[in-house]
């Protein structure tokens, strides 16, 4: 027995199936250092339960109502996860998404030198001076020839490259995908032969001379589970419009108004 209140009793297997009921982001704190304050929440609530039921509450038409609701919602929430288990993914859906999507599936890992220009987010370095756009890319493009004829990347990061945090371990910024930089820098990147050395690119904080080190692709083996996580929803969604256009749902657009116009489709764009 891990509680009592009344005449009323409760286990470990008793609270263990309490917490398995609640929603998904309250058992972790349930089973961890929050489990009283869950506990006392749990009797808290099972207490105003039973004064209510002496009371008749449940009889109350505004009460049976929203029973009736809460009663629904955990329905139709439930036949939603048994919906979303019951989705299989087949194999040619999940290579034709893959096909589609192969971009999102590979990774660079690059290095770059940052020459900063006036206007610049990125804080002036200390002893370096303000530079306008014109010299910027001056320097750049030196030092990208002096790269090319052969001096060190790393050595030339760590005194000339105004991101000091990158620049400190020699440009390197790690791995990355499509989508975690600005885009000029991204398209260089992955554009980039491994060991190639870009032409000075331009962003917003100033001119990148990059080199991509290494391009890592999944397969498509490697990339199906999560090619079935994204896919599931869209299925199960399926489902559940399909049971809505089976119900035959007609809403009185006089009290709830017209619905929205469809977007057009390419075909319809003259």
């Amino acid at each position: 027995m891990i509680a009592t209140f009344g005449d009323q009793k409760i286990t470990v297997a008793e609270f263990n199936d309490l917490i398995a009921g609640l929603p998904p982001q309250y058992q972790a704190q349930a089973r961890g250092a929050g489990k009283r304050q869950v506990m006392e929440q749990l009797i808290q609530l099972r207490i105003l339960a039973n004064e209510a039921t002496k009371a008749h509450l449940e009889m109350k038409p505004d009460i049976q109502r929203q029973i009736e609701f809460h009663k629904e919602n955990i329905l139709a929430g439930a036949e939603y996860q048994n919906i979303m288990n019951s989705v299989q993914v087949d194999n040619a859906a999940a290579e034709a998404y893959y096909n589609l999507h192969k971009s999102d599936y590979q990774e660079v890992q690059a290095r770059h030198i940052l020459i900063r220009f006036k206007g610049s987010p990125v804080p002036l370095k200390e002893g370096q001076k303000e530079m306008t756009e014109e010299e910027a890319l001056a320097k750049a493009q030196e030092i990208e020839k002096r790269l090319k004829a052969g001096e060190d990347f790393a050595t030339i990061a760590k005194a000339e490259s105004a991101d000091t945090g990158s620049g400190a371990n020699g440009g390197e910024l790690g791995m990355f995908k499509h989508g975690q930089m600005v885009k000029a820098f991204e398209d260089a990147a992955f554009a980039l032969q491994p060991g190639q050395i870009s032409d000075p690119v331009k962003s917003q904080f100033g001119y990148h001379i990059i080199q991509t080190e290494k391009i890592a692709s999944k397969t498509f083996e490697e990339a199906r589970p999560d090619i079935e996580t994204k896919l599931k929803p869209e299925m199960a969604k399926k489902k559940v419009d399909d049971l809505q256009k089976a119900a035959n749902v007609k809403l009185d657009d006089g009290f709830f108004g017209a619905p929205p116009a469809a977007p057009p489709t390419l075909g319809a764009v003259k």
